[in-house]
């Protein structure tokens, strides 16, 4: 535990130099935030290094057990570091509603208790978004790419962080150097990102934060309406764009980068079936949408549909429309979307479109074994066989995803919210999407909830983010049997 209290320590104090680039662009656009972001940053400086000159001498290598509790922990210290400046600068802020944010900014759910964005300091928006940016694709990768100090726990860490169920294949013989390879790639697509919607008609300040949330498939907008406040089919063609590839595996980029080549995708089983399941439901929105007559033209309902449909598929949270006034099938369609099209690998929540296939398949063969029980029928995806240890281990995933998803909505409903509110606040924060329906849908924000109901959406947002099974583990016995 106190090794695990050493690496923390080291990383708020890592932590702490992000926030040199809100002090960086306060001072140049003189929005009178400097001070709060610097007061911030001593106090995590302070903290962290504090707790790293106490715990040193229980430095040592980690085991596999402590790479689960280091990551754990080192979300919930850091979305309470990155609620500082918040409360500082904004103090009617409540320190729920601040870790709410923060939180909700670095496991890329995008929901926000925050209204008048538009007149937010601009280093404190630019400062919600570069959690997005941190967060997606974690902050232990980060630290396993730039700060080589967790000796043999590099592997334990990256498994634990890194979404998906398939953890083991790396791109490069060394953890370190994977971590530097995914975060390379990251960085070069965020730039791609930024230019385009500079291209496309934002501003720079805009374009560096949507380009931000884009790639983490985060949410978070300087705007009250979000991605409707542009009405510019540009800006939402370019954000199509970018939600597709952070939807898609970043192991995937990465080999296409180094081969400049688009064979990594070809081979992609999982990323055609979430290219397919995104085109299917574009045709079935933007057709129910015409028949039902929800826009003057077609065109209309097919560029909002389109939107809309990758924007909440993917996780994102952006929106251009209140799709809570669509017929009734649409809303709850793309909150179904949210829980089972984004990639392993991918900056999204949710399920994942692996596990997805994988139960597809499982049920083919359980129906195929009534006709020939003493058939020997792999489950292949991509022309792979799945060891059934994986196979087994998705089944225990969606037990607990869709228990735990359960327990928050009771949770919720326990506390007043109604049931669509409950359910889709729940299930929403669970998948890291952002907005629900009902008393949190698109057309409002969760500012709302009251703080017992606030909690619960932000330990939903942690346990979605480590994707159940890094969590839930800490509160088992034998974890902490030596």
């Amino acid at each position: 535990m106190l090794a695990v209290a050493h690496l923390l320590g080291l990383m708020m104090a890592f932590f702490g130099l992000l926030y040199l680039l809100p002090i960086a662009w306060s001072l140049a656009v003189r929005d009178g935030a400097v001070m709060d972001f610097v007061a911030a940053a001593l106090i995590n400086a302070f903290v962290g290094l504090a707790v790293a000159a106490a715990t040193r001498r229980f430095r040592r290598e980690l085991k596999p057990r402590d790479g689960f509790l280091l990551v754990t922990l080192s979300w919930v210290l850091m979305s309470a570091s990155a609620a500082i400046p918040l409360m500082i600068a904004l103090p009617d802020l409540s320190f729920t509603d601040a870790y709410f944010e923060s939180m909700s900014g670095l496991t890329t759910t995008g929901s926000t208790v925050l209204n008048h964005l538009d007149g937010l300091p601009q280093s404190i928006n630019l400062w919600r978004h570069i959690l997005h940016w941190v967060g997606g694709i974690g902050i232990i990768v980060l630290v396993v790419a730039v700060l080589p100090l967790l000796g043999v726990g590099g592997m334990q860490l990256y498994k634990a962080e890194t979404p998906g169920p398939v953890k083991d294949e790396k791109l490069t013989p060394r953890i370190t150097e994977t971590a530097k390879a995914l975060w390379f790639t990251y960085l070069a697509l965020t730039l791609i990102g930024i230019i385009g919607l500079r291209i496309a008609g934002m501003s720079w300040f805009d374009a560096i934060c949507h380009g931000f949330s884009a790639i983490a498939l985060g949410g978070f907008s300087t705007h009250d309406v979000s991605v409707g406040y542009f009405d510019s089919a540009a800006i939402e063609f370019v954000l199509i764009v970018i939600m597709v590839v952070a939807a898609l595996n970043f192991s995937r980029h990465f080999l296409a980068f180094r081969s400049l080549s688009f064979k990594p995708y070809r081979s992609d089983s999982e990323g055609k079936a979430v290219l397919i399941v995104l085109a299917g439901s574009v045709f079935l929105v933007s057709t129910l949408l015409w028949v039902d007559g929800t826009y003057p033209s077609e065109m209309d309902g097919f560029r909002h549909s389109v939107f809309n449909v990758v924007s909440i598929a993917t996780t994102t949270g952006f929106v251009t429309e209140d799709y809570e006034k669509w017929p009734a099938f649409l809303p709850v369609w793309l909150l179904f979307l949210s829980c089972i099209t984004c990639s392993t690998g991918s900056t999204g929540g949710g399920i994942k479109m692996f596990r997805t296939l994988l139960l597809v398949r499982q049920a083919r063969r359980e129906l195929k074994l009534l006709v020939h029980p003493n058939a020997m029928i792999p489950i292949r995806i991509g022309g792979q066989a799945i060891p059934d240890r994986v196979a087994y281990s998705v089944l225990a995933f969606i037990f607990l995803y869709f228990g735990t998803s359960l327990v928050l909505t009771f949770a919720l409903l326990a506390t007043g919210l109604d049931l669509v509110s409950a359910l889709s606040a729940a299930v929403g924060s669970m998948n890291n999407l952002g907005p629900g329906l009902g008393a949190v849908g698109p057309s409002t924000n969760f500012s709302s909830l009251t703080d017992a109901q606030t909690w619960i959406c932000t330990i939903a947002m942690l346990i979605g983010r480590l994707e159940i099974f890094s969590v839930l583990v800490l509160f088992t016995a034998h974890f902490w049997r030596k």
